[in-house]
This record gives structure tokens, C-alpha cells and sequence, in this order.
């Protein structure tokens, strides 16, 4: 518990957090608004001061729908943003104001993130992902469907249980009947012997006291007469009772057989239901599940397919090109006239570097022995000029 007030407390913080600048820049703008106004302390009216108390409103208002926004933003990042500023926003319409804000955004980070996280799967790369991803989808079927059997399972019993206490009541409206129809001829048989009675008692007993008291016309005899005759009228009102009660059990009847035929319509519904609605929901999961299989081995198949296509296309491209490489080096020769002509030339080129190099090299020794001549007939020159 401690732990869920936290996290409750932690979103509802973020979106005051992002809330407060709303109301800080709203209040400030529109304060300035009112301050600066020449017409004294209001809102105003005109001119830019009237723009200004707008936008600072403005900031007043969107307060509530940034506060439920970034409370679910903070349950479930950004997708929660939006659903929470509109659910607020509508909140705030509806006057529910502040509180109704946080409720709105609390509401919608719950459902976006229930959303997010319904039937998320991690995605398989590669040409096995496909059957990794039909495994993991039909696993994650048969859990729901184990589910959902174990759910419809449990609609059975209820169903099994209402239908026992329907069929108990309706044992129970049959005695109830059979004691109504029971108190139903007793009470008439009550009435019809009540009023055979009063109706005899008046014409021979109340009727002697009368002619008694009027032949005597003593006190006595006409109490007695009026006290038989007060009976009478009691007892004429119980007999009328009886028959109000009499026309209740009259009543009861037909409503004993209204709730009873009610019941006993429930009771063969519910069979009905247990007997064929359960097995075809049953059978339809079964065949949902053979559906998905069929798709899966179908998706599975034109995997493959795709993927020998792919590979066929891709071999016969390197095949052609393959082939079509070896026959341009089949064709080709040991050496290529490009390079036997790059070879001569470069050879020719080489022999003509040497003969300048000889024919330089000859030319420069010629030059070195004239210079020996020179050298030699001069230094003996100069030799014979000593010995003179």
C-alpha cells in the first residue's frame, strides 16, 4: 500500500512540476495586466494590456489540462500525454475543475499504459523470426483461450448454481400453489356458510327480538335486539373480509404461475445455454485456434517460398556473372597487347636511354684525352723551358 502511494505520489508531483510554470506565467502576465491598467485595478478592456490579461488567462486555463496531461505522461510516457490534456480539458468543462484534472490524467495513464502493454511481443530478425513469431503468437493464444475456458468454466457453475435455486423455488411456488388453492376453498367455503348463517339468523332470531321488543316495549328486549343486530353487522364485516381476502388468494394464483413459469423459462434457458451455447464457444476457440494455425503455416510457407525465390534469383545472377566472367578470362590471352606494347615501349625507351648514356660517356673520354694532350704537351713545355 505504502509502495502504490509512492508511485501515486510521484505522478501526481510531475504533473504539478510541469503545471506550476503555467500558473507563475499566467498570474504574472495578468497581473501586469491589471497593475498597468490606467482605468485602475481590472481587467483590461483594449489595447495591448487586454492581449496581455488574454494570455495570462490563457496560462490560467491550460494549467488543468497540462497537469492531467503530464500525470500521464508519467504512468505511461508520451503516448499518455494527450489522452490525459483532453480528458482534463474536458473535465475542467464539466466543473469538475482541479480535482476532476488529476483524476482525468490518472485515468488516462492507466488506460494508455494497459493499452501499450496489451498483446506486446518481441520481434524475431531473420528468416527463422517468422516461425519463432508463430510460435509465440499461438502459445500466446492457447494461454488466452486456457483462460478464457477456465473463465467459461466457472460461467458454468454459476449457471449450474442459479439454475438448482430456480428449480427450487419453482418446487416451492407448486406447494405454495397447491396451500393457496387449499386456503382458497376454505375461505369460500367459510363465506358461503357465514352468510348462510347471517342470512338465518336475521330472518328467524334478530327478526323474533324485534317483534318481541315492539310487542313489550320493554328496554330490555330492544337492547337485546340491538345487540344481535350489532353482531350481525360485525360478522357481515369479517365475512367481507374474507372475501377481500378470498380475492387476494384469487390474485396470488396467477402470480404463483407468472414467477413459476419465469423460473421454469430461466431454468430451460440455462440448460439450453449449458447444453449448446458452452460447447459452441468451446468449439469456436478450437476452431480459432486451428484458424490461427492454418495462417501461421500459411505465413510460414510463403516465407519460404519468397525465401527460394529470393535465393534462386540471387544464384542465377552470380551464375551469369560468374559465367560471363570465365568466358571474357577464357578468351583472354597469356599476355595482353597492352602490355606487350607498354613492354616495348618501355624496352625501346630503355635502349635509347643506354646508347645517350654510351654515346655521352664516348664523348666525354674523347674530351677527357684531348685534355690529358693538352696537359702533357704543356707541362712539357714548361719542363723544357726549366732546363734552358
Amino acid at each position: 500500500m505504502k509502495e502504490q502511494l509512492k508511485i501515486l505520489k510521484k505522478h501526481i508531483l510531475t504533473g504539478t512540476s510541469h503545471m506550476i510554470p503555467f500558473i507563475v506565467a499566467g498570474g504574472i502576465l495578468f497581473s501586469l495586466a491589471v497593475m498597468l491598467n490606467p482605468a485602475g485595478a481590472a481587467t483590461p478592456e483594449t489595447g495591448w494590456l487586454a492581449g496581455l490579461a488574454q494570455i495570462g488567462l490563457g496560462g490560467l486555463t491550460l494549467f488543468v489540462p497540462v497537469l492531467g496531461g503530464y500525470i500521464a505522461y508519467s504512468i505511461a510516457d508520451k503516448p499518455g500525454l494527450a489522452p490525459g490534456m483532453i480528458g482534463a480539458y474536458l473535465a475542467k468543462e464539466m466543473g469538475a475543475g482541479f480535482l476532476g484534472g488529476m483524476a482525468a490524467g490518472l485515468i488516462a495513464g492507466v488506460v494508455v499504459k494497459e493499452l501499450k502493454s496489451f498483446d506486446e511481443e518481441e520481434e524475431e530478425k531473420g528468416f527463422f523470426g517468422i516461425f519463432k513469431k508463430a510460435s509465440n503468437k499461438i502459445e500466446s493464444m492457447k494461454a488466452k483461450y486456457a483462460k478464457a475456458e477456465s473463465n467459461v468454466n466457472e460461467i458454468v457453475k454459476v449457471l449450474e448454481k442459479h439454475q438448482v435455486q430456480l428449480m427450487k423455488d419453482t418446487a416451492l411456488l407448486d406447494k405454495m400453489y397447491d396451500l393457496n388453492l387449499t386456503y382458497f376453498k376454505e375461505l369460500s367455503m367459510y363465506i358461503l356458510a357465514g352468510k348462510k348463517k347471517l342470512l338465518e339468523v336475521r330472518n328467524t332470531q334478530l327478526a323474533e327480538l324485534l317483534k318481541k321488543a315492539e310487542i313489550s316495549g320493554l328496554p330490555e328486549d330492544a337492547q337485546a335486539a340491538k345487540d344481535l343486530d350489532s353482531m350481525c353487522n360485525r360478522f357481515e364485516k369479517k365475512i367481507h373480509d374474507l372475501e377481500l381476502t378470498r380475492m387476494i388468494s384469487i390474485q396470488t394464483a396467477p402470480q404463483i404461475r407468472l414467477v413459476q413459469n419465469n423460473d421454469t423459462l430461466m431454468v430451460e434457458k440455462i440448460q439450453s445455454t449449458i447444453v449448446n451455447t458452452i460447447p459452441l464457444w468451446k468449439s469456436q476457440m478450437v476452431l480459432a485456434l486451428g484458424v490461427e494455425h492454418s495462417a501461421q503455416a500459411a505465413a510460414a510457407q510463403r516465407e519460404v517460398t519468397d525465401m527460394t525465390n529470393q535465393l534462386l534469383r540471387k544464384n542465377a545472377e552470380k551464375l551469369k556473372m560468374a559465367t560471363i566472367d570465365t568466358a571474357k578470362e577464357s578468351e583472354r590471352g597469356i599476355v595482353d597487347m597492352e602490355t606487350l606494347k607498354a613492354t616495348n615501349e618501355s624496352l625501346i625507351s630503355t635502349l635509347d636511354e643506354v646508347m645517350n648514356i654510351q654515346r655521352e660517356g664516348r664523348q666525354k673520354r674523347a674530351e677527357a684525352e684531348e685534355g690529358l694532350r693538352n696537359m702533357e704537351q704543356e707541362l712539357k713545355a714548361k719542363l723544357l723551358e726549366i732546363q734552358g
